[in-house]
């Protein structure tokens, strides 16, 4: 096993949003007959478009589902003060994510990991940068009880909050239609889960997956060259290009030393006690990268060159010229997709 993880060579953990790498020239030029015609065909073998809706056969999604899960999406009652509702760490409108290295609680206090991006993230092998939830429905319920995060003491404090608000009375009898008492914790976590499972962001990348060989630029293609070549798709790939698998970060050095780091985070150990688990993290997808930095699990780096680069070193051991980081980024800013238009 430890062979197998050792294999695994990528730019395992970018994030983000630009930075004061210098720019690529995005100049089209035109493209030679069949000029990225091998790329492009290998490409839609590696990636593939992405789904409409991720679909949980335990979670049927409705319109009323889905109703109540995006009032209680932004609902800061779901917190002890008010203050916080899952929109504040996850804002819709900037990709999902608030930013920041890490995110402020109820108290003001900070949590130890960079909040991800919600967009998309149903469609995720498991959820949290360990994985310690298998899904969106899961993950959900975490941070509403979370000391550090929206504090609410108990479920059953949510639970009896909840149930005085007449509007809610009647969203969840709607979404809950065969139960005598909908109200439930278990149920807000389906509604929740229901409406991040519609949070979708279809890209030009995806346009080009489906046989548009105009969607993107030549520069954006010989980027997609250079991130297949450089060995980024050994972890992401799939049509997430990520979320599909954990990886150590720093196969070839101390991450830290790289990130500059105040904290070493040992990942997945922290959860699982095994020690091939140390500095393991589930491998993020790179959808809407260009938007969602700070970056890797900490936030410790504002610029997705320098994550690029960091991420080539530590990961394939390769150090990249300051060319190939700018296609890299070009290619990856094709990847900033629509936000959901009834968000």
């Amino acid at each position: 096993m430890k062979n197998i993880l050792l294999a695994f060579t990528v730019a395992t953990f970018l994030f983000g949003c630009g930075g004061n790498q210098k720019k690529a020239t995005t100049t089209e030029k035109p493209t030679a007959p069949g000029e990225f015609a091998e790329i492009t065909k290998s490409a839609r073998t590696i990636f593939g478009a992405l789904p409409a809706v991720a679909e949980n056969p335990s979670n049927p999604i409705t319109p009323e589902k889905v109703a109540l899960g995006k009032a209680l999406y932004f609902d800061t009652r779901l917190s002890k003060d008010n203050t916080q509702s899952c929109n504040t760490c996850h804002n819709l409108e900037t990709y999902g994510v608030d930013n920041k290295p890490t995110s402020p609680g109820n108290n003001g206090g900070l949590g130890e990991r960079n909040s991800p991006t919600v967009l998309n993230a149903a469609f995720h092998m498991a959820q949290f940068w360990d994985g310690r939830e298998p899904d969106v429905e899961a993950q959900a319920g975490g941070p509403i009880l979370n000391p550090v995060e929206m504090e609410m003491p108990d479920e059953a404090s949510v639970v009896k909050r909840l149930s005085a608000v007449e509007d809610y009375q009647q969203m969840f009898a709607a979404a809950f239609p065969d139960q005598d008492s909908p109200i439930t914790y278990d149920n807000l976590k389906k509604a929740i889960g229901a409406f991040e499972r519609k949070l979708v962001t279809p890209s030009r990348f995806d346009e080009f997956m489906k046989g548009n060989d105009q969607a993107l630029t030549s520069p954006e293609k010989k980027g997609l060259q250079t991130f297949v070549s450089s060995g980024c798709i050994t972890c992401h790939a799939g049509n997430m290009l990520g979320g599909h698998m954990y990886q150590k970060f720093g196969l070839f050095g101390n991450y830290w030393e790289h990130t500059k780091s105040e904290r070493i985070d040992s990942g997945r150990y922290a959860v699982t006690k095994n020690e091939v688990d140390q500095f393991m993290f589930k491998v993020p997808s790179l959808r809407n990268v260009e938007k969602t930095g700070p970056y890797f699990h900490d936030g410790s780096i504002e610029d997705l060159g320098e994550s690029i680069k960091i991420m080539a070193k530590l990961q394939v051991n390769k150090d990249l010229t300051d060319q190939e980081v700018v296609e890299i980024e070009t290619f990856l800013k094709s990847l900033t997709g629509e936000l959901p238009k009834d968000i």
